[in-house]
């Protein structure tokens, strides 16, 4: 059998004094509808999606596209009642846990309490359905409804136009599922990674901070109170009103319902078994003190309670939305930005868990799933929704099997809706706050950032900027400095590459960074620098200056120690992944720089990309094909042979 032909790269020639020494392969041409083909994917189906569908006949194709649109579909066919086993009981506990909860996180965006059971209802029935998390729990969270409610009081007055307000809320809620739901179908998913991780914490952590603080107002039982969120705006509001507007009964409700809830999860914490303890405490709490306030008519010495919760199932909204006027632009915007932020927060928790429990999930599908349920939830009375932590932490921790605990805890949702709301109607506002405080104190997640300031400085400047952004102006400004400072150390990483002297290390042909390695030798005559980048436009200019700088350093300092100069400049080339036209510009002027002091340029190790185009360029031709080489070690042995040997 004929072996096939293969073409290898030339090399250079062995001789007596010379080792081998093979050359740099350049890449075959491709077709430039292929490349762009390879871009596309790489970018925008890194996952190759369409990979189950290959080889399959048609009908088999058409159950595989609706199965990926409602993946219950899927994985319902084996379900059994060892897992709804699982599932009710983790549904009946997160239940227990979002029923208090939601009525406090709809005055967190100043409506009416029954929206917050509204909203725990049907997004999580629709998810149920379309999301391929198996743990998460879905409702409103603390932090979305903070932002949602900061953001649209900038608009309109929620006690002086609540229609028109909770309008509004719709008309966000909306376009939050839009945004999600188009950035999901064009699988641009990639763009929430932009906001990083030590932003996040710093935002999550002010915004704990600044709910804390919010929920002074129901747990000292004061009456006027600032519609500021930040920090000095809220310290007057509290000690201005110290001698007349605090009430007692008010605070010894809410501080001792506080403390019993913080004491229910500190034993969680200690012991994990016990997690159902923190669980059920909140729907305790207000049980127990809704009752003491009916029994002692608290309510008529200045304790604050609910009043009245709508009974009912959702009414449908979709006449409210604003589809038309000033309010539809106003609407757009405020969605988009609650939408990203309870994006980040949802793909976060699903991630999370489906890493402890080993399976994989579709970041594009969960956008797709979560802004369905927010569209259609924006038309039956609900607002933005999303994943819980410390709702799906409860049931992972409950032993959920699949998204059927979200169904059962949409029915115990239901069921309040209408049979149970009249029963809170005693409900205090003290016991509300406790249970928002008691929520958040999770989101300040101190060792996170202990760890952020071991690791990465500048990564500690951005959590910190987010935190005092938002505890001391506002939600949305610490939003915005978040990503402001995310984008600023993503240009800075672009623009001011690190590069480096590299050495020899002793009794090996092995070239490192002589920082990380003191030990490492340099080569008399040659100096060997790595650029840790790809060089493009953005830092081209800083990349050839940077060079001739340690060049500069490295001149004086010969001179000063009367050692022999430079004679050849290697350019360590593996971390460069690409090259743009500005990048082989600045290699030409580098060269050029070089010529005058007659030092040769040599390059080693350039990829297949950044070869391609050297070639394409002519730069080949301007240094010579003989000063580009595979490795530094044959760049070495070619240039200085005696030196390298010795």
């Amino acid at each position: 059998m004929t072996e096939p032909v293969v073409n290898r790269p030339p090399s250079r020639a062995p001789s007596e004094t010379m080792p081998y020494v093979h050359k740099v392969g350049i890449p075959p041409k491709q077709d430039i509808l292929k490349e762009f083909k390879s871009g596309v994917k790489e970018t925008f189906f890194a996952d190759d999606p369409l990979r189950q569908f290959k080889d399959q006949p048609r009908s088999r194709k058409l159950m595989l596209v609706i199965q990926s649109v409602f993946p219950i579909l899927d994985w319902g066919r084996h379900y059994s009642l060892q897992k709804f086993k699982g599932d009710i009981i983790a549904g009946l506990t997160i239940a227990s846990l979002c029923i208090p909860q939601d009525i406090g996180y709809a005055k967190l965006a100043k409506l009416d309490p029954q929206y917050g059971l509204y909203s725990s209802f049907v997004p999580p029935l629709i998810y149920a359905f379309m999301g391929s998390s198996r743990d998460i729990a879905i409702g409103p969270v603390a932090v979305v409804s903070l932002l949602l409610g900061s953001l649209l009081q900038e608009e309109i007055d929620p006690t002086e136009n609540p229609t028109d307000y909770r309008r509004l809320a719709f008309t966000a809620t909306f376009f939050a599922g839009v945004t999600q739901a188009t950035l999901g179908f064009f699988r641009l998913g990639f763009l929430i990674d932009f906001l990083s991780h030590a932003a996040i914490v710093g935002f999550m952590a002010g915004a704990a901070v600044t709910i804390a603080l919010q929920q002074l107002k129901g747990l000292l039982g004061i009456k006027k109170f600032t519609q500021n969120t930040d920090i000095v705006s809220v310290m007057k509001s509290v000690w201005g009103t110290v001698h007349h507007g605090w009430n007692w009964q008010t605070i010894l409700i809410g501080v001792s319902f506080l403390a019993i809830l913080l004491l229910a999860k500190h034993i969680a914490k200690k012991n994990p078994k016990y997690f159902w303890v923190p669980a059920i405490t909140p729907l305790l709490s207000v049980i127990i003190a809704t009752f003491l306030v009916y029994i002692t008519r608290a309510d008529n010495h200045g304790v604050a309670i609910v009043k009245h919760i709508k009974k009912g199932v959702n009414p449908s909204s979709a006449k409210e939305i604003f589809f038309t006027g000033d309010y539809l632009g106003k609407g757009f915007k405020i969605g988009v930005v609650s939408g990203m932020v309870a994006l980040t927060e949802a793909v976060a928790i699903a991630r999370t868990f489906a890493t402890m429990k080993d399976y994989q999930i579709d970041g594009n599908k969960e956008m797709v799933a979560l802004g369905t349920m927010n569209m259609i939830g924006s038309l039956t009375s609900c607002y933005i929704a999303t994943g819980s932590f410390s709702r799906s932490a409860v049931n992972y921790m409950s032993g959920c099997n699949t998204a059927v605990s979200n169904i059962v805890m949409s029915i115990v949702v239901l069921l309040t809706l209408l049979f149970i709301t009249p029963l809170f109607k005693y409900t205090p506002n003290a016991i509300l706050a406790s249970i928002i405080i008691s929520a958040v104190v999770g989101l300040f997640d101190i060792n996170a950032m202990i760890l952020i300031w071991k690791i990465d400085k500048f990564d500690f400047l951005a959590c910190l900027g987010a935190f005092f952004g938002v505890v001391f102006v506002s939600v949305e400004i610490g939003l915005l400095i978040a990503v402001s400072i995310s984008f600023a150390k993503i240009l800075l990483q672009v623009t001011r590459p690190r590069t480096a002297i590299l050495g020899k290390l002793p009794r090996t042909s092995v070239y490192r960074n002589i920082q990380q390695y003191p030990e490492a030798l340099k080569i008399p005559g040659v100096l060997i620098i790595r650029v840790d980048s790809a060089i493009y436009f953005s830092n081209s200019n800083y990349v050839k200056e940077r060079i001739l700088r340690w060049l500069a350093d490295e001149e004086e300092y010969l001179k000063e120690n009367n050692q022999s100069r430079i004679e050849f400049l290697i350019v360590e080339m593996s971390p460069v992944t690409d090259i743009d036209t500005s990048g082989i510009h600045a290699l030409e002027e580098l060269h050029r720089a070089l010529e005058k002091k007659d030092i040769r340029l040599v390059l080693a190790n350039p990829g297949a990309i950044v070869m391609d185009k050297l070639h394409a360029s002519q730069f080949v031709n301007l240094i010579g094909e003989d000063k580009i080489f595979l490795t530094v070690t044959d760049a070495v042995l070619t240039c200085a042979p005696k030196l390298e040997q010795a």
